[in-house]
């Protein structure tokens, strides 16, 4: 490789350490290994044979380190000093110095970078694969903020963050979003995985917890821990509701959610595009619990019943649409935020149940006392 070439090497090095993020040394290593192994397929193997390659001589070297002793009893480790003394440069060897016997194959190291190509794309390749997972990896379950790239033919949404890109796809899309090339855009970045090729990176803008971290974003008291949320579920692009919960009695956790002028949930909705948000306070008691999940309907009456799980729910009939919501939202979405079944009945509903119950009742004495009769007429 002449000069001319190596310097246009070290500039691609340069170019792809911008472009990729990958470290121009790690670049360096990684092609040294490439070479090495390319030469020990052409050559045969070496245990101890190694590749630098030098800038500032602008040169590959390939060589073989030998300890300099007095008497030689492993020739490819070991160097007699007046053989290591007349090595160029290493005059003032002594016992005991490791000297550098640099491989006869000029014809190779000329073509060292074409020799090596593929596997020195491979490794680039996996440098850059392993770069991505770990600058995602320190960031999962974490918000970040980048810049929609591109938007492709599937309406996936091409995102760059600090020179790595991530794809939001239209899964993780919430349905209340309008996306422009350019625009900066938040996402939660839910899992990163490694896999067999390219890390698997999963950002969301649907998750319940990209909710979770625009509170943390907007509420102090959330992030310092003074206000703890218990609880978070959502459908994306449409309503969530959020059960926040302190441990200090004097302090208003809905209030402090909402913000002086409805300024901080005024943000959080305005990043969802109008998302709405029903901010709950946390309540042990899980009847109380079910009653403040339903809201905005007004319950009368919550009964848990005996496996623990299930809640019947008593509100008037005026009441019932609001806490079923349109299409059963609001009451999935308390059942989800309180982990309970949700079973919701008007008064009327428990009224004409129980008069069913009454009839049946007196249907079945009637039929006793008939069946009585029969059985006495015959005696």
């Amino acid at each position: 490789m002449t000069k001319k070439d190596f310097k246009i090497f070290l500039e691609a090095l340069d170019e792809l350490e911008k472009e990729k993020g990958i470290s121009k040394e790690e670049l360096i290593e990684t092609i040294e290994q490439a070479i090495l192994a390319a030469y020990k397929k052409n050559y045969g193997e070496y245990d101890n044979l190694s590749v630098r390659i030098d800038e500032k001589k602008a040169k590959i070297i390939i060589f073989v380190p030998k300890t300099v002793v007095t008497s030689v009893e492993d020739d490819e480790l070991e160097i007699e000093l007046s053989e290591a003394q007349m090595i160029p440069g290493k005059k003032r060897s002594k016992i005991g110095d490791i000297v550098e016997i640099e491989e006869n194959c000029e014809e190779f190291k000329r073509n060292a970078i074409q020799n090596g190509k593929q596997i020195v794309i491979q490794k680039v390749r996996e440098a850059e694969r392993q770069h991505l997972y770990d600058n995602f990896k320190e960031n999962e379950h974490e918000m970040l903020n980048g810049i929609i790239r591109r938007i492709d033919e599937r309406r996936n949404i091409h995102i760059e963050f600090d020179m790595k890109e991530a794809v939001l796809t239209i899964q993780e899309q919430s349905p209340a979003d309008l996306y422009r090339v350019g625009d900066r855009l938040k996402v939660y970045v839910s899992e990163v995985e490694k896999t067999n090729k390219y890390p698997k990176i999963i950002i969301s803008r649907k998750h319940d917890d990209f909710l979770r971290k625009l509170f943390e974003l907007e509420v102090p008291e959330i992030e310092e821990g003074i206000i703890e949320m218990k609880s978070v579920v959502r459908e994306a692009g449409s309503r969530a509701k959020v059960a926040v919960h302190s441990d200090n009695e004097d302090i208003d956790t809905v209030g402090a959610c909402i913000g002086q002028r409805g300024l901080r949930i005024k943000n959080i909705v305005t990043e969802l595009n109008g998302e709405k948000i029903d901010i709950i306070e946390w309540k042990k008691d899980k009847k109380e619990f079910v009653k403040a999940a339903l809201s905005p309907a007004k319950v009368e009456s919550v009964e848990i019943l005996d496996d623990d799980e299930t809640a019947r729910v008593i509100v008037e009939k005026s009441q019932l649409s609001l806490a079923i919501g349109k299409a059963g939202q609001n009451a999935r979405l308390a059942a989800k935020l309180t982990g309970m079944r949700v079973d919701i009945k008007t008064l009327e509903d428990i009224m004409v149940a129980e008069e069913k119950v009454k009839l049946s009742e007196e249907l079945s004495l009637e039929k006793e006392q008939i069946e009585e009769l029969i059985e006495g007429e015959n005696e």
